[in-house]
């Protein structure tokens, strides 16, 4: 019980009941569907379809720019009409897009079924984001961290159920995974309605020339901007370019079976679930953007791992593999409760869904460029130099993080409780 209180603070605990608890089950739900074709997008497109590489990581990039171009639109939308029916609308329809890129064989069929996907992907992250806020305010770095947990804890469940299905040879185990994440995802939907009076509108008092004013809001705040710079390219060194091409040089330039990614990812999200709440103990009082730049860095020894496997034996390369990922994961569990954080405790409540939204641009971003960094290395002959040039991104986000500490105050760097802050501002 005493190592449970000091991992888990009391103001969490008191938040963690009722909708809440619901919210974090529908996580947990959904993730489990991802899981079961997470890094497969190029490999299917590739060796299951038979589209060329250079289209099937175009398109990853073209998906990740109409995500992109669509995330405002979701932000606008969960400010006016809440996150519950944006997510509810948003999770709908990717179910319906999963069935139809099952079944996809055509080019202008994978365009359009990955447009869909993409335009409606964004439609939950922010949603989710801004409803953790509400529910709860008191710590915001437990709950979008307890949440990142189940998150990897569903993502490691499906992998593992997809390791044991996925098959190159069959095709049809690939439509089978797609089919069962729309049908998981349906479920989740099912669950979120429950939450329906907690995801609503919150109204906004302001007069009506400053409630026309909610993106110029969001563009003029010099530290969300910032932020948002440095979490591109950031996220160009890790998550944007493990997506992208990690599965397709594991296959084909280590030539380990499609079989090990499911396994190597096991590792990724066992990690996430057994060192989660022990980071977020870590990093308590600590400087979000020096935690942040911290990520970099064990991101950057990702790559250079990945790269030496690239020159060492089949069984050596899967443990180096392995490791790199437990590395790769220990980063994640750094990243995902801080940078939400940040950008909640310096977003007005009723402009949430809109700062969500701009802070979800550096996915999108970093998910256009990463692709076509990966079809420009690959498609040169240059792939074994493409892990090397990404590590060196990713310690370029980490300058840019710290460059952003001096724009942040005490409490929204996360080195002062904001009730300490405020009693200190008191007192002078």
């Amino acid at each position: 019980m005493k190592i449970a209180s000091e991992l888990v603070p009391s103001s969490f605990r008191r938040s963690l009941k009722g909708p809440l608890r619901l919210l974090y089950v529908v996580t947990f739900t959904n993730a489990i569907g991802s899981g079961l074709t997470l890094s497969f997008f190029v490999i299917y497109l590739h060796n299951v379809r038979h589209f060329s590489t250079a289209f099937a990581t175009s398109l990853l990039g073209a998906a990740a720019l109409v995500s992109l171009l669509a995330g405002p639109l979701w932000g606008t939308l969960v400010d006016r009409l809440g996150p519950a029916p944006v997510a509810l609308f948003g999770l709908s329809v990717d179910a319906a897009a999963l069935l139809w890129w099952a079944h996809v064989t055509t080019h202008g069929s994978a365009i359009a079924a990955a447009m869909v996907l993409a335009a409606v992907g964004g439609a939950a992250y922010g949603p989710t984001s801004t409803m953790l806020a509400r529910l709860c305010p008191e710590d915001l770095a437990h709950a979008f961290g307890f949440n990142f947990m189940l998150l990897n804890l569903g993502i490691g469940f499906g992998g593992l159920i997809s390791a044991t299905i996925v098959d190159l040879r069959h095709p049809f185990t690939f439509t089978l995974l797609y089919t069962v994440n729309a049908l998981v995802t349906l479920f989740a939907c099912t669950l979120l309605v429950r939450l329906w009076r907690y995801g609503r509108a919150v109204p906004h008092e302001a007069a009506p020339h400053e409630r026309g004013e909610g993106w110029r809001v969001v563009v003029r705040d010099r530290r969300l901007m910032q932020y948002v710079l440095a979490a591109i390219v950031l996220i160009i060194g890790g998550y944007g370019s493990q997506e992208a091409g990690y599965s397709l040089f594991v296959v084909n330039d280590i030539h380990l079976t499609v079989h090990v990614i499911g396994v190597i990812f096991f590792f990724n999200t066992s990690t996430i679930v057994l060192a989660q709440l022990w980071t977020l103990t870590l990093i308590r009082g600590r400087s979000r953007t020096r935690v942040m730049a911290l990520v970099g860095v064990l991101w950057a020894l990702f790559w250079i791992s990945l790269d030496v496997a690239l020159h060492l034996p089949p069984v050596a390369a899967f443990v180096i593999l392995a490791v790199s990922m437990v590395v790769f994961a220990f980063g994640e569990t750094l990243l995902q409760p801080v940078g939400p954080a940040l950008v909640n405790e310096i977003a007005p409540e009723h402009l949430r869904g809109r700062y969500n939204a701009a802070a979800g641009l550096a996915w999108g971003l970093s998910g256009t460029v990463a692709p076509l960094l990966v079809a420009l290395y690959f498609g040169h002959g240059l792939g074994h130099w493409w892990p090397l040039s990404t590590g060196a991104t990713a310690l370029v986000g980490s300058l840019l993080m710290l460059n952003l500490r001096r724009r942040l105050t005490p409490s929204e760097d996360g080195r002062v409780p904001p009730a300490l802050e405020d009693e200190g501002a008191v007192r002078g």
